[in-house]
């Protein structure tokens, strides 16, 4: 008997537990909630953090996130009004602001996801396809002139590595006349869907472009025309340094012929004023013995003369040898 009225005392406090537990729920901070009774909102909203009472069994709790949420679409392919098809991908940034309107129209965010899907993918598509893609890639403060001080070969280089504003193809180097630019355009997409989001209990905050590209069939030749662009750019540096090269190379031969020029028509003059001296010299000391000179030659001749297989024939009476006749 003890037993039975404690297991049924048990019983009774895990039931008292169980459904006292059920009577409190936890806001926490960054979240909002909305009590309903049978399906139908009865309390809240609450968006204070802290503890709050419900009637357990019969009242359900609905937690809703109060921060800004992210959202990303699916790229789509998408045709501009320049009839070029592109792959646009989109993101936006929203919050739920009516969680009791949120509660009875998508009811969770897989349900806001799928709405927000349907109404960004639809200002997209219509911005996109009423815009030229220069509008949408480059901004309307981009400047199409190049630096001056920076080469026509420099300028199409920098144009082609940065792809104008962004967008992977975009090599043209000509000026285009941007009138609206990307700020505007995603500006009036999220002003366009704004107006569609507040029947939802959604405040949409922010709607970007993330990526902009060529469809496949269009991106092999676009990257076959930037692979020719950047030969083309390299054919033009190389043709450049190598005009470059001939030019340095000229002067410095020209400089050169004149540095020679110049040495050898100084060593030539010094060569000269050093025979001048020489011969002035020679002819003083020479001069005083005009038989000692004629003797000194006549010798320097004999060493001159080659040493082997030498035949020389001259008369006894040659004047070649005459001194060697005097010699006793």
């Amino acid at each position: 008997m003890k037993n039975t009225r404690a297991m049924t005392l048990l019983v009774v406090l895990l039931v008292v537990l169980f459904v006292g537990m059920g009577a409190f729920f936890i806001v926490r901070e960054g979240q909002q909630a909305i009590v309903t009774q049978f399906g139908k909102p009865l309390a809240g909203p609450y968006s204070e953090a802290g503890l709050y009472f419900k009637v357990p069994l019969i009242q359900e709790v609905h937690l809703f996130d109060k921060r800004i949420l992210k959202w990303d679409g699916r790229p789509n392919e998408i045709p501009t009004r320049d009839k070029k098809y592109i792959w646009v991908d989109t993101t936006a940034r929203w919050r739920i602001t009516d969680p009791l309107r949120f509660l009875q129209t998508v009811a969770n965010e897989t349900g806001a996801s799928s709405r927000l899907d349907d109404i960004i993918d639809s200002v997209v598509r219509d911005m996109v396809s009423s815009n030229l893609l220069v509008e949408l890639v480059r901004s309307a403060t981009w400047d199409p002139n190049p630096p001056k001080d920076l080469t026509l070969a420099q300028s199409m280089l920098t144009s082609a590595e940065t792809g104008g504003a962004g967008m992977v193809g975009d090599t043209s180097t000509e000026p285009v006349d941007v009138k609206v630019g990307r700020e505007k355009i995603t500006r009036h997409m999220l002003a366009e869907a704004a107006k569609l989001t507040p029947q939802y209990g959604i405040e949409l905050i922010d709607v970007q472009i993330k990526r902009i590209n060529y469809v496949e069939s269009v991106q092999k030749r676009v990257f076959e025309r930037m692979i020719s662009e950047r030969k083309r750019i390299a054919s033009l540096l190389r043709s450049e340094g190598e005009g470059e090269k001939r030019r340095i190379l000229g002067t410095m031969e020209k400089e050169l012929a004149r540095i020679r020029s110049e040495a050898y028509k100084q060593a030539q003059e010094i060569q000269g004023q050093g025979d001048a001296q020489a011969t002035q010299i020679f002819g003083q000391a020479f001069g005083r013995d005009p038989q000692f000179y004629s003797l000194f030659k006549t010798l320097e001749t004999y060493g001159s003369l080659p040493q082997d297989k030498l035949e020389l024939i001259l008369s006894t009476d040659s004047e070649y040898l005459r001194y060697l006749k005097r010699v006793p």
